[in-house]
């Protein structure tokens, strides 16, 4: 009896797939991720590997590898493995837990038919990491200002806008008017001290 799953991945070589085979790929509306080109990874002996793109669909129902292949086979799809994680493979798409491999920006992933990349590869320590920065972050910029950090992370940090509109608003509002607080304590403390 075959072994059926839901989550197929392939490698494909840019130079090999025919040239749409993006297209082709959102075409069979699977929901699906194409990994940014990775074009800087290192094989054993330090060499720059073929530049290459990682695929991983998913499936609603159970499919064979034989089902996956013929998917992957109409965008050149190199070999089928299954995904027995969905999440630590799609981190793996930008190397995001591989400390010894070339990390890729998450915002170039593609995602199609409907997948969302930032929610599938969210961890709970990512948003502390995220919490932290945006600390770190308004202090450095004096930043009080909860509004002017929401449309700053909108622009141009989403990660961070992301956590600000899901779970963190009253951490960073807290720490805001906190920080404010203590600030005006100093400036009063340096003037009755003059």
């Amino acid at each position: 009896m075959q072994q059926r799953t839901r989550n197929f991945a392939t490698v494909v070589y840019p130079e090999s797939a025919p040239p749409d085979w993006k297209a082709i790929l959102e075409r069979h509306c699977i929901p699906a991720f194409i990994s940014p080109l990775h074009n800087k990874d290192l094989d054993s002996e330090g060499n720059i590997k073929k530049e290459h793109y990682h695929i991983v669909i998913f499936f609603e129902g159970c499919k064979t590898k034989e089902q996956a292949k013929e998917i992957f086979d109409t965008i050149g799809g190199v070999g089928v493995e299954i995904v027995k994680n969905a999440r630590a493979y799609s981190r793996y798409l930008c190397h995001l837990d591989n400390k010894d491999k070339v990390k890729y920006n998450p915002d170039d992933v593609i995602a199609l038919s409907g997948a969302d990349y930032n929610t599938m590869i969210s961890l709970s320590s990512d948003k502390y990491t995220a919490i932290g920065e945006m600390i770190e972050f308004c202090m450095a910029n004096n930043m009080i200002s909860y509004a002017a950090l929401l449309l700053y992370a909108k622009k141009n940090r989403f990660d961070w806008f992301k956590v600000l509109c899901d779970s963190a608003t009253l951490t960073i509002v807290q720490f805001l008017k906190s920080r404010d607080w203590e600030l005006r304590k100093y400036e009063r403390n340096d003037y009755e001290n003059e």
